[in-house]
């Protein structure tokens, strides 16, 4: 087991703030094991509360009843499948001298539970728990990390025909059981339809207009299908960078499966060289190099975009945060260059620095401001943002 450090120090700082705390994230990314582990390292009382079991929602049949006598940390699990207990956990934290903190976890946005925003604002904090990151596993298992993605029984499995069937078998229970579950009526060939346009899509800039035509339905329609599969932690939607600088820029968002290795699974790629050979192998690397820096710099979504103009100029990734800009290019190549792109960038954008990540093996300087950093020392080469 694979113990995610960074995210138990979170969660104890969170704890410390507010009653409630939520972990959000995909089904199976390890929300229930990482919430063990929290608990076994806190120490104390803990109650947990699993309700996808008939014998824990019939406890919870009155939620004031079962939970004003517990003391210490309540868990409980899956609580998107009853958002009308966040009423209840309003009621119990307001109370004078309440003894108790709850850890909630759920598989939906906080955008999709929208009662969360409505009942418990200024008492809840939401920590969002992504798939395994070089952090965690070590820079030299990229490439295992990348064929695979993130989700921990895919990243451990035995083999990587065991690895591949597990995602299969993910996407298809995602489809036919937890979007019904979050109350979304959306028949599941026509979502898995979408989510394999959008697979193709992948990286590249949102065109609702084009999809909607392919796809054979209104804009509208297409636009509520990116939503739901953003608000359940599959897809990434990376805004665009536009301001006043005398030029036309592209305000549309780019897309990316969120997991490299539900990309994979969606192309029915298993093997390193099926992976290689594809055509979207470059895309895919981009996306997975994306996630890989967006974690390490703890760059929060609302900091993070990616900036183009109609005349060509673009770059991959551009990170705020206060008055720094740091902009990122990502190529799989074992060789870099410079180019026209990235000095526009440079100037127009008035950016801190500029930074290849490429697959080759050494990080050197290409010239003022702009590095090649190699994807095996990012861990090294790239601290995370102050």
């Amino acid at each position: 087991m694979i113990e995610r450090t960074h995210h138990l120090h979170a969660l104890t700082a969170l704890l410390r703030q507010f009653p409630v705390v939520a972990i959000l994230g995909p089904r199976q990314i390890g929300k229930t094991t990482l919430a063990r582990q929290f608990v076994d390292r806190r120490g104390g009382r803990a109650t947990f509360f699993d309700l996808e079991s008939p014998e824990d929602l019939a406890l919870l049949a009155d939620p004031l009843l079962a939970l004003r006598p517990l003391k210490g940390l309540v868990v409980m699990d899956e609580i998107h499948r009853r958002p009308e207990l966040f009423a209840s956990l309003r009621v119990l934290v307001d109370e004078p001298r309440a003894a108790r903190r709850f850890l909630v976890l759920g598989s939906a946005s906080p955008e999709l539970l929208r009662q969360t925003s409505e009942t418990l604002a200024g008492r809840i904090a939401y920590h969002e728990l992504g798939g395994f990151v070089l952090d965690e596993v070590g820079p030299q298992e990229w490439p295992r990390l990348w064929r695979r993605g993130g989700f921990p029984r895919s990243y451990l499995a035995r083999s990587e025909i065991e690895s591949l069937r597990w995602r299969r078998e993910l996407i298809r229970t995602y489809l036919e059981r937890d979007i019904p579950s979050l109350g979304l009526r959306l028949p599941a060939p026509t979502l898995r339809r979408f989510w394999m346009m959008v697979a193709h899509y992948h990286g590249q800039i949102w065109n609702a207009s084009e999809l909607a035509r392919s796809f054979g339905v209104g804009h509208t329609t297409v636009r509520r299908y990116l939503d739901v599969l953003t608000d359940t932690f599959m897809v990434r939607q990376l805004q665009s960078w536009h301001e006043n600088i005398g030029k036309r820029q592209v305000k549309a968002p780019k897309v990316y499966i969120r997991d490299s290795g539900l990309l994979h699974a969606l192309f029915g790629l298993g093997a390193a060289r099926e992976i290689e050979s594809h055509p979207k192998v470059g895309a895919s690397w981009e996306g997975f190099a994306l996630d890989v820096i967006v974690s390490r710099i703890a760059a929060q979504p609302e900091e993070c975009f990616f900036w183009a103009t109609h005349s060509g100029a673009e770059l991959d990734l551009l990170v705020v945060r206060g008055n720094r800009r740091l902009g990122f290019e990502l190529k799989r190549t074992t060789a870099p260059t410079v180019t026209r792109s990235m000095r526009a960038a440079l100037q127009d954008l008035r950016l801190d620095e500029i930074v290849i990540v490429h697959a080759g093996s050494r990080s050197y300087s290409l010239d003022r401001k702009i590095r090649a950093i190699s994807i095996h020392r990012i861990l090294e080469d790239v601290p995370p943002l102050r």
